[in-house]
């Protein structure tokens, strides 16, 4: 009984042993090189696959998804003799297990070392200037070299990409110097552009508003002196039209003289030739001159009067002298005047009132009853 149950369990074993080792399940994104004896048989795909035991054995795994390779910073000469360190970021994808096994020994040392030499290249053809602004045109150029390059090798390069460019230490002080420089400059431009633009709209302001203040006083001067004019026109007209007693404009001129002499800057004051005449038209509509009460030097007698004064001090152009007295401003001279001439207008106001009233339109002359 033993010895059959011996031989049995060896067969069991072997069995599966042999089920064992012919079975072989590949994961998803991996592929198995298989050899035979030694030589490369085929590539084992995803799933269950079945191989010769003893015969047939799994040289290499590998994994067919997109990769990132990120080197260590390379020093690198550029155009300008600056030494700069860069790091680089390698995207590659296998598409070829068998070549990626047996055509290069270690292809990340060897894809790391072609990287590091076409950096050298590119990089060595450029200033460091346009090493930092020319980020896209390495990229590429790497890429393409790599790419047919690593054909053979059955590697696809997908991107590469630099990720980092250190310069040195002294080249960095005065590169930010320069880039503060840069900043301060345009700083320094747009505020003066803005001080430049805001003269430019405070003078266009101020030009407006004189320009509007000059039109509206223009204006208003059009304004006022066609309202004088019109105002001159229509008393002149009235005037004319009704007729006026001269006793009123005899009335209107005593009225205005004291404003002759109100300036503060008036030291003399003459009166004038007229200022007698006015007095006795108006003092001639009360029929009593005694009530004047004018100085005796400006009174006058009336035309064909015995006084031989008046006709030695009135000189040609009629304007009677006065005598010497004490010395008194113009302004006074005027309120004298003015004040003896009150009592007779006042006494005549009642009379002027008449007089306008018949002045007026549409009223007749004044009853001589």
């Amino acid at each position: 009984m033993d010895a059959i149950l011996i031989p049995i369990l060896v067969a069991v074993i072997v069995v599966i042993f042999l089920v064992a080792t012919s079975v072989r399940i590949v994961p998803q994104a991996r592929r198995y090189n298989i050899e035979r004896f030694g030589r490369y048989r085929r590539t084992l795909q995803p799933g269950l696959n079945l191989v010769v035991p003893v015969a047939d054995r799994v040289n290499t795994k590998l994994d067919v998804r997109e990769q990132v390779y990120s080197s260590d910073p390379r020093p690198v000469i550029t155009e300008d003799n600056l030494v700069v360190n860069i790091d680089t970021v390698l995207y590659y994808q296998i598409t070829d297990p068998r070549s990626a096994a047996y055509e290069v020994a270690d292809y990340l040392q060897a894809i790391d070392q072609l990287t590091v030499t076409t950096l050298r290249n590119v990089i060595g053809s450029m200033d460091l200037e346009e090493t930092l602004t020319s980020r896209e045109e390495i990229n590429t150029r790497l890429r393409t070299v790599l790419d047919d390059a690593t054909g053979k090798w059955g590697i696809r390069v997908n991107r590469v990409e630099i990720k980092a460019i250190d310069p040195p230490n002294t080249i960095k002080e005065a590169m930010e110097k320069q880039m503060r420089a840069e900043r301060d400059k345009r700083a320094a431009i747009l505020h003066a552009e803005g001080e430049r633009q805001a003269k430019i709209l405070t003078a266009e302001g101020t030009k407006q508003k004189d320009i509007l203040e000059a039109q509206g006083t223009q204006q208003a001067m059009i304004l006022r002196a066609d309202g004088e004019a019109k105002a001159v026109e229509r008393v002149f007209q009235a005037v004319h039209r009704n007729n006026a007693d001269p006793k009123i404009l005899a009335y209107k001129y005593l009225e205005t003289l004291p404003h002759l002499a109100k300036s503060e800057n008036n030291t003399f004051w003459v009166i004038p030739g007229e200022l007698t005449e006015a007095v006795r038209s108006v003092s001639s509509a009360f029929g009593d001159r005694s009530t004047m009460g004018l100085p005796k030097n400006v009174q006058s007698e009336g035309p064909g009067s015995d006084d031989a004064a008046s006709d030695e001090t009135a000189d040609d152009t009629g304007t009677p002298e006065i005598e010497p007295g004490p010395k008194i401003t113009a302004a006074a001279a005027a309120d004298e005047v003015a004040k003896q001439a009150a009592a007779a207008v006042n006494n005549a106001k009642a009379e002027a009132e008449a007089a306008r009233t018949t002045a007026a339109p549409g009223r007749g002359k004044p009853s001589t009853d």
